[in-house]
């Protein structure tokens, strides 16, 4: 098999210049390789900064899930960050000892009580939700928050992932805490939570915190309020992030409102520490096009590619088809049309049976992955400083059968 320069891109420089040909050749495809390499380094620094700014840092559970790796992490970070019942359960059960927050647009009836096991912080995103639930969290112990909404957008071109968007579900606006707050409900308030970010630098933040100061200042100083979670979206560990703007951001922030800050990313905690090994199939010829069909499914293996949409990096291959000799869109195995990785360009031609690597694909990756057209889930492996593999799943047939009826 022909090799591929290597590739020194961020997705890709834990690999040390090693190729894919030579780590993974011998595991069955797809797989992901989770890099406790770059954990660790992404772990490293998330710990700096909450040194230097005197924060907490919490693990968002919904962009990586990977438990294996919560005792790594559990070195460097506060806790966990959930999205709903489960997640804070595995917060608890899997990084013992540390806080688990949790905060969902709404919850149920039938899992409040067991929410109150397992979680320390609960965030609320209305105010008819604290008045429905607040006065059990206060009397099990828990530290109440609420979402607020700060209605400035900072990000463009994919509204899908603006909590600021117009017509936004998430959040308390100013207009909506003061038509509809009570005293009573402030007495239950421990906390205000904002999440307005996505894959953003600290410049972002400083406007988003002005925003902030402007809607909700007055409600920050008040005494009781006792700490300020911003939420996630920093991009703190990607090379070029402006780290001394975001300990800036956070100390002013602690000196103006006398606040705890908390911080919950979740692609900061896993970014560019894994990977998503494939292997080509067919290839064809459509035209001018010539697409190579691989056992990987966007549809299925990286759901965010077809949602978002984006073209996750690939190891010696550049996105679109200018610039070289040989192109080829990369495609999935399903029969859905639209299942389609991108187009990218080699330096040579591609034949049946090379192992493809992408990467970045510890998050939001093996958390999203489903069993469409009965596609197998890839398993996941461990790969530690030594660069050895260690398989942590052996999923098949009962994985996808069992979401579909009885046992």
């Amino acid at each position: 098999m022909n090799r591929i320069d290597t590739d020194s891109r961020p997705p890709f420089s834990s690999l040390n210049g090693r190729r894919p040909e030579d780590l993974f050749s011998d595991l069955p495809t797809p797989c992901y390789i989770i890099d406790e390499k770059q954990l660790r380094k992404n772990g490293e620094i998330l710990s700096s900064v909450m040194k230097k700014a005197g924060c907490k840092t919490l693990l968002a559970q919904k962009a990586f899930s990977n438990y294996d790796f919560y005792p790594l992490l559990s070195e460097y970070l506060t806790g966990t960050e959930a999205s709903g019942l489960y997640e804070a359960r595995l917060g608890a059960e899997k990084m013992p000892g540390k806080e688990v927050h949790v905060f969902c647009a709404a919850y149920r009836d039938d899992e409040f009580r067991d929410l109150l096991e397992y979680a320390d912080h609960i965030v609320f995103n209305s105010i008819g939700q604290i008045k429905k639930f607040g006065a059990a969290a206060k009397e099990n112990g828990k530290s109440v928050g609420l979402r607020i909404n700060p209605e400035l957008s900072t990000q463009e071109g994919h509204e899908i992932y603006d909590p600021c968007a117009s017509g936004s579900r998430l959040g308390v606006t100013r207009e909506q805490w003061n038509s509809q707050i009570t005293s009573e409900t402030i007495s239950m308030l421990d906390g205000l939570h904002f999440h307005t970010l996505c894959e953003q630098d600290s410049d972002a933040l400083e406007l988003t915190l002005s925003a902030v100061d402007a809607k909700f200042g007055d409600i920050l100083s008040l005494p009781q309020i006792s700490w300020l979670n911003m939420g996630g979206g920093h991009h703190i560990t990607r090379p070029g992030y402006d780290i001394p703007k975001l300990e800036k951001c956070i100390l002013n922030a602690k000196r103006k409102w006398n606040t705890e800050i908390y911080l919950e990313p979740g692609e900061a905690c896993a970014l560019n520490a894994g990977y998503l090994a494939s292997r080509v199939i067919d290839i064809v010829q459509n035209g001018d096009i010539s697409i190579a069909i691989l056992d990987a499914s966007a549809a299925c293996h990286m759901p965010d590619v077809i949602e978002v949409p984006y073209t996750p990096p690939l190891y010696g291959a550049e996105e679109g088809r200018k610039g070289s000799r040989y192109c080829y869109r990369l495609a999935g195995p399903t029969c859905l049309a639209g299942d389609v990785v991108g187009d990218y360009g080699f330096a040579r031609e591609l034949q049946i049976g090379d192992v493809l690597l992408f990467g970045d694909m510890a998050i939001y990756s093996t958390c999203k992955t489903n069993t469409f057209n009965g596609i197998p889930l890839p398993n996941i492996w461990r790969m530690d400083k030594d660069n050895k593999l260690k398989r942590l799943t052996d999923f098949g047939y009962n994985d996808f059968k069992m979401r579909l009826g009885s046992v």
